[in-house]
């Protein structure tokens, strides 16, 4: 079996009930309750798709969440609090956000960019309790 090459871009949608995911350029249609769960499916369901032809893993799949859903799962992250750490007016960022006006490519990455460079921090730090 050989390996694929590319990535497969995977859209992913908020939902009543968790989230769905589609390729826009395969036959590949998933849920999940939750993030995690729903990489998890999204993975299976490409590997079904290409069953026999490619080998898949995590690292072909590219998944894509536009800014109000992203915001509106992960609403701990503050947008005021990330336009301060990246250097963006909180205005700005918020109208993004909303859906009020679309961000330029080279927003879209500095924005994701300090998105990843929080998941870093974070991932990085253990919670102790002190008596």
């Amino acid at each position: 079996m050989k390996n694929y090459s590319k990535k497969i871009k995977i859209i992913v949608e908020k939902t009543k009930t968790g989230f769905s995911a589609y390729s826009e350029d395969y036959s590949i249609f998933t849920t999940g309750r939750t993030i995690p769960e729903l990489i998890n499916n999204a993975l299976e369901a490409t590997q079904l798709n290409f069953e026999g032809e490619f080998y898949i893993t995590h690292e072909h799949l590219k998944f894509e969440i536009d800014f109000a859903q992203f915001f509106q799962y992960y609403k701990v992250l503050n947008s005021k609090f990330l336009a301060e750490k990246i250097g963006m007016n909180p205005t700005l960022l918020s109208q993004y956000v909303k859906g009020n006006k679309k961000p330029s490519e080279k927003q879209t990455e500095k924005i994701l960019s300090g998105i990843h460079q929080i998941g870093k921090e974070l991932a990085e730090i253990n919670l102790i309790y002190r008596s």
